[in-house]
C-alpha cells in the first residue's frame, strides 16, 4: 500500500469510529444517573436525597438558564459581572430568614460557582446551615421523572 492509501484508509476507519460514537453518545447519556455518596462528600455538601425540610434553594447558575429550568421556588444569586451582587443579597435576605437550610446549586458537580455564593450567604452569618448540593443541577435534573 502506497502513502496515499494507508492516509485514505486511516481517515476511514477514523470517521466511521467518530460516526458510531456520535450514533451512541446520546442514548449512553441518556442512561447515565448520578450517584450521590455521602462517605465521599466535602463538608459544606449534601445529597439531594438528604435535603429534607423547609429549605431555600439558590440557583448559581445564569439568568438564562434559571429562567429557561430552574428547581420550583429556587432564587437566582450568581457571579455574573453583569448582575447586581448588592441585588441579591438583598433579596435573599428575607427568603433565608424563612427557611431552614439553604441549599445552593450549580450546573454541575464541578462547578465552582455554588461555592463562591456559598461563602457569600455565610458571610451574612443569618445563622441557617448553607449547603452545597453535590452534583449541581445535574443531580436534579437525573432525579425528575421527565429525564
Amino acid at each position: 500500500m502506497n502513502t496515499f492509501t494507508q492516509l485514505v484508509a486511516i481517515g476511514m476507519i477514523s470517521l466511521m469510529a467518530a460516526g458510531g460514537s456520535w450514533l451512541l453518545r446520546e442514548p449512553l447519556l441518556n442512561k447515565l444517573t448520578f450517584t450521590c455518596d455521602p462517605a465521599k462528600l466535602r463538608d459544606d455538601e449534601i445529597c439531594l436525597a438528604d435535603v429534607k425540610g423547609n429549605v431555600l434553594w439558590v440557583d448559581a447558575r445564569s439568568r438564562s438558564e434559571w429562567e429557561k429550568n430552574s428547581f420550583k421556588g429556587s432564587i437566582l444569586w450568581n457571579m455574573d459581572p453583569k448582575e447586581d451582587a448588592n441585588l441579591f443579597e438583598a433579596e435573599a435576605m428575607p427568603h433565608i430568614l424563612a427557611a431552614e437550610m439553604v441549599v445552593i446549586y450549580c450546573g454541575s458537580e464541578k462547578c465552582g460557582t455554588s461555592r463562591e455564593v456559598a461563602g457569600r450567604v455565610r458571610r451574612m452569618d443569618l445563622g441557617r446551615p448553607v449547603k452545597v448540593l453535590h452534583g449541581g443541577w445535574d443531580a436534579i435534573k437525573d432525579s425528575s421523572p421527565a429525564s
